[in-house]
């Protein structure tokens, strides 16, 4: 396998809400991770709450957007060890993350941390295998200036008869959308997303198609609020119909 073009699912994205996360028997910490400068490697600690063994292989992927969508791409410029993962019942295991390069990026590099569990007794590749539960956790490198931060740019546009939304960053961070609202010119509040809404990594383009009605009265001008990397954050947009 070259490349898996995917769209993060809701089960991937909602693993960056809580703090740790948790699904069915199996806790884990950290959701998120950042590489600073100097630091080479860092973990992720996986408790089984459980009565039963838990069993799952661990991918590293480098993440990109292309085209408004995610790409997740086999890397080994992060090794994760073990890949392969028996956690006993009450028990824990940490999985161990080093990136193999200690260059520092001019802008921000992006990873994702795929966590699939699988029945007992299967190790072979993951397309092989019945997944039972997969779990997704981002890792940044940051890039050498510490002021790095994102740069956005919003546009709304109605296609074949949905509302969308294309976000460009032209900044050298990636930006975590989240409470998203949009306003109409009449004040008329558009709730998209109370939590997290997506990333648009550094240098990038994402586009969404918009969970409104295709009548909603997003024309005209638009005010745009949200948190940026939890920051608050507003903005305005003009509607186009494409």
């Amino acid at each position: 396998m070259t490349g898996v073009r995917a769209r993060i699912l809701g089960l991937m994205t909602a693993i960056g809400l809580a703090w740790p996360a948790v699904a069915a028997n199996l806790q884990i910490s950290p959701v998120m991770i950042n590489l600073r400068a100097g630091q080479g490697a860092t973990g992720i600690n996986m408790q089984n709450l459980g009565e039963a063994p838990v069993y799952g292989q661990v991918r590293v992927y480098q993440w990109e957007q292309k085209e408004g969508d995610d790409v997740l791409t086999p890397t080994q410029d992060v090794v994760a060890s073990p890949p392969i993962i028996q956690i006993e019942p009450k028990s824990s295991q940490m999985i161990r993350l080093v990136r193999r390069s200690d260059q520092l990026p001019v802008s921000e590099l992006c990873y994702r941390i795929l966590i699939d569990e699988i029945p007992k007794g299967d190790s072979g590749p993951v397309s092989g295998v019945d997944i039972r539960l997969r779990y997704s956790v981002p890792l940044f490198v940051l890039p050498a200036d510490d002021r790095a931060a994102p740069s956005l740019a919003w546009a709304v546009y109605k296609k074949d008869g949905f509302w969308m939304l294309r976000v460009r960053n032209s900044g050298t961070q990636r930006a975590q959308i989240g409470a998203l609202e949009l306003s109409n010119g009449a004040g008329q509040q558009f709730v998209i997303a109370p939590g997290l809404f997506g990333y648009v990594l550094a240098g990038r383009l994402r586009e969404w198609r918009l969970p409104t009605s295709g009548d909603a009265d997003l024309n005209g001008t638009l005010a745009v609020k949200a948190t940026i990397n939890t920051r608050p954050f507003s903005a305005s947009t003009v509607a186009k119909v494409d």
